[in-house]
Parts: structure tokens; sequence; C-alpha cells
């Protein structure tokens, strides 16, 4: 228990820390967000005007302990501020409308890549020097050389445009209604599939290789021999005994990705004009639009902080050594 309260407190200060950079930097930046706002309209707006879009952007003129306060405030409260390239709209409801289509492509993909990678190198590990392990990890590793938005591209011409297979834009049909039938349900996976294999593409070599490294030094164990001495079966060695104990750097890095999900892939959304938190970050930061930005790296940092923290617990119950310390 002291383990996990350490662990809290630790992520507590780099949450804290996270949302004081995120109230500084703006403030740092030359000029703010209303200057770039009266600069796009041409001096159309009024002094007034003016002076109440800097109290409503936080911006006004009290002194900066008293701004930092109100932001904490706002923060703890939920409330993000307005956004400036879709104004009057609030951040949070920004977020939340582009949040899901993220952790839809974001989180398959890396469930498909963690699986698939996972399990390739358990058995090419286990089978060292066969087919399997000769061909499959130079082969991974030199796709996942090449850029997430150059194999999106090029999925896109083949699949999308030569072939005309599967979709080559957004996350539904425009025009579809929403909603949980068989009919929508199918379109959005149909619009799933390009970019989220894609992303499987680049990152399943780096999965197998690392498990099969890990793997590779476990059957090394003198428990592996003895459990092979005892005459146990060559499945249940290698999933129970070694592929359970190689496990756990995976899990470290998975807890890791899991966290960065929340930010997308921003060239993969770019690309394929999918609705995610990566499409409107890019818009975000063509727009100026500061209240938005800060809101997608703070969403983006508590993400990665509590699936730390997850992954810390998971890490307690797997390894007893952690227990132990």
């Amino acid at each position: 228990m002291s383990y996990v309260l350490r662990r809290l407190g630790f992520y507590v200060v780099a949450f804290w820390a996270s949302i004081t950079l995120n109230f500084l930097l703006p403030r740092l930046m030359p000029g703010d967000p209303v200057s770039r706002m009266f600069a796009r309209m041409q001096d159309s707006m009024q002094p007034e005007q003016i002076d109440q879009l800097r109290r409503l952007f936080g911006l006004d003129q009290r002194p900066m302990w008293q701004q930092y306060l109100s932001y904490i405030g706002d923060m703890f409260t939920g409330n993000m501020g307005v956004s400036i390239s879709r104004f009057p709209t609030p951040v949070v409801e920004v977020i939340g409308t582009q949040i899901g289509w993220t952790i839809l492509l974001g989180g398959t993909a890396l469930l498909i890549a963690v699986v698939l990678g996972n399990l390739l190198g358990i058995l090419a590990a286990w089978r060292r020097g066969g087919l399997l392990d000769s061909v499959f990890p130079p082969l991974l590793v030199f796709v996942g050389s090449f850029p997430y938005f150059w194999l999106a591209m090029g999925a896109l011409y083949l699949f999308g445009i030569t072939l005309g297979w599967l979709p080559v834009r957004h996350a539904f049909t425009a025009g579809t209604t929403p909603g949980f039938t068989g009919e929508f349900i199918g379109d959005v996976a149909t619009h799933l599939v390009l970019p989220a294999l894609t992303i499987v593409l680049v990152s399943i070599g780096g999965w197998m290789l690392g498990m099969r490294n890990t793997m590779i030094a476990t059957t090394a164990e003198d428990y592996i021999t003895m459990a092979e001495a005892k005459g146990l079966s060559h499945g249940r060695i290698m999933f129970r005994y070694a592929a359970r104990n190689a496990l756990l750097p995976s899990v470290t890095s998975f807890g890791l990705s899991l966290g960065f999900v929340v930010g997308g892939a921003l060239l993969t959304e770019v690309v394929f004009a999918y609705p995610g938190v990566g499409y409107q970050l890019l818009s975000a930061v063509q727009g100026l639009d500061y209240p938005l930005m800060q809101g997608i790296f703070l969403t983006i940092t508590a993400a990665v902080l509590l699936a730390n923290f997850v992954v810390d617990i998971v890490y307690v119950r797997l390894d007893p050594r952690v227990r132990v310390s």
C-alpha cells in the first residue's frame, strides 16, 4: 500500500507541474490570443469587446498569481476556457466530441499491434533460427522505419483510390445517422481499417522485437531448464513460465503507449481527415487557438500519467519482487 501511495504522490506532483507549465507557456510567448483575434478581424473590434475577451481568456490585468489561482480552480472544475477557432464553443465540448474517435482508432491499432507483436515475438524466440525468427523481425522493423504519413498515403492511394476497396476519408460516410445500429457500426469499422492498418504496420515490429529479445533471455533461466527436466509440455513452458515473465517489460511499454493513444496519431488522422484529437490539435495550431491547445496538451498529459499509475498498480500484482521491495 505504501508503494501505491508513493507513486500516487509522485503522479499528483507531476500533474501539478504539467498544469503550471500549461499555464505559463502561452503567457510567456509574445502576443496573446485576443491580439491575434483583433488582427484577424482587421481592427473591427471595439475596446470594450477586447477587454471582455481578455477577461474571458484569463488574460486581464490581474497579477500573475491571481490568474494562476483562477486557472487552477478552473482546471479542477472542468473549465478549460472557450475555443477561439470554434468560438464560442467551450474547449471541453470540442475535445469531448473528438476524443472518442481518437480512442477508437488508437486503441484498436494498439491492441492489435500489442497482441500480434508479442505473440509473434514469443513464437520467434521459442523457435529461434526458424523461418519466423529469420524473416519477420527484419521485415517488420524495415516496414516500421517508414513514417506514418508515408504508409498512410500509400495505403490511401492503393486501397482507397486505385482499387476502391475502402473509404478514403472521415470516420463514417457523410449523411449516415450515428447510432448503435449494425449499418452504422459496419460503416465506422470500414472507415477504421486503413488508418488503423498503417499504425499497426509501423508499430508491430517494435513489439515483436522487444518481446523476442526478452523471451530469449528468459528461456535461459534456471527455472525454464527445471520445467523442461520435469517433462512439462512445450506449450505450458512457453506461455505459463517463459512468456508470463517476459511480458513484464511489455506491460510498461503498453502503459506508456496507452496514455499516448489519447494524443492520437496526428499525421495519420490528417491524411485520412479522421476527426480525432490529433487532427483537432493541428487545426488549433493553425488557428492559433491557445485555449484549445492547452486543453488538448493537458488531456494528453493526464492520460499518460493515469495510464502509468495503472501500470504501476498492475506491476505490483504481476511481479512479487516489487511488493517485497
